[in-house]
């Protein structure tokens, strides 16, 4: 037995470092390849994005000009006017995502309230995944629901209209919110929570003075996502705003917007025209833009405070 033991491979030598060295420069190799590979996705992600930025700004900026915002614009084939630049159709997006804020973020962020502190079990489940299948839906199928149940019936208006609009833009706001909340109100240590209610404080003041202030840069990063995701959708305001070449602020006539102007400039058998479509798509990534930078200045680029 014992000269077994002695002629048996010993637990360290030449032999073993070696392997030890191959494994370890092997993990090196493998560890340097998926780190490359995750930089180019990186670079691939980024030069995409700037390609087609750089060639919208090709295509647009020479159509940029005081005319282009605020001078009528008059029919190529009458000569007559049919209302002005792209103003309206920049006031418009505006309002109408404000007035999509104000119906949507609050019931995102009360959904999301609800789901982080106190849903529990198989309802909470299932709004959870009715909020997962809201934000799935194509925005077109929320544009025919908002048009059946506003536009078409005439309820609240006499057709198309910016609070039609509005509306549709609140419903693919509010999923957004919500699991953008939720989720920065997971981040907030529950020992803020604890110390709140072992003071006798209430849950709904613990909530409300005590949560909800910690995750505020968070709530205000979701709501302004939410608002550039938005700000961008087309087929619903096709169904319910409608358009609309003049400036106009009555929420219950129809009313221009940025998306809509591009639409309609795209299709258009003139040259001049299908120039502003990108022109007015440059203008709305400006928006987005402007939107995006507004979140990092508000939150300093942290979700929690």
């Amino acid at each position: 037995m014992e000269g077994q033991l002695d002629t048996a491979v010993p637990l360290s030598g030449p032999s073993v470092l070696l392997r030890d060295d191959a494994y370890t420069a092997l993990r090196k190799l493998i560890s340097r390849l998926m780190a490359a590979v995750v930089a180019l996705s990186a670079a691939l992600a980024v030069a995409i994005m700037l390609i087609i930025l750089g060639y919208v700004i090709v295509k647009g900026l020479p159509a940029i000009n005081w005319d282009f915002f605020f001078d009528r614009e008059r029919s190529l084939i009458l000569g007559t006017e049919r209302g002005g630049g792209i103003g309206p159709a920049i006031q418009g997006t505006l309002i109408m995502l404000a007035l999509a804020s104000l119906l949507g973020v609050p019931v995102g962020i009360f959904t999301a309230v609800y789901l982080s502190e106190f849903g529990r079990g198989r309802f909470a489940t299932l709004i959870r995944f009715l909020v997962d299948l809201l934000a799935g839906f194509p925005s077109i199928v929320i544009g025919v629901f908002v048009w059946t149940v506003v536009v078409r019936p005439r309820l609240i208006t006499d057709g198309f209209s910016g609070l039609a609009g509005s509306i549709a833009l609140a419903i693919i706001m509010v999923p957004v919110v919500a699991k953008t909340v939720e989720e920065v109100l997971r981040l907030v240590p529950r020992d803020l929570r604890e110390a709140a209610l072992a003071l006798g404080v209430p849950t709904w003041r613990t909530i409300l003075f005590v949560v909800l202030p910690v995750a505020r840069n968070g709530i205000i990063t979701g709501a302004i996502l939410a608002a550039a995701r938005a700000g961008g959708e087309t087929a619903p305001l096709l169904l319910t705003a409608g358009n609309n070449r003049f400036f106009n602020v009555n929420i219950l006539e129809p009313m221009a917007s940025m998306p809509v102007y591009i639409y309609t400039y795209t299709f258009s058998p003139f040259a001049v025209l299908n120039e502003r479509a990108w022109s007015t798509a440059m203008v709305l990534i400006v928006v987005i833009g402007l939107l995006s930078l507004l979140t990092r200045l508000v939150t300093g680029g942290k979700l929690t405070r």
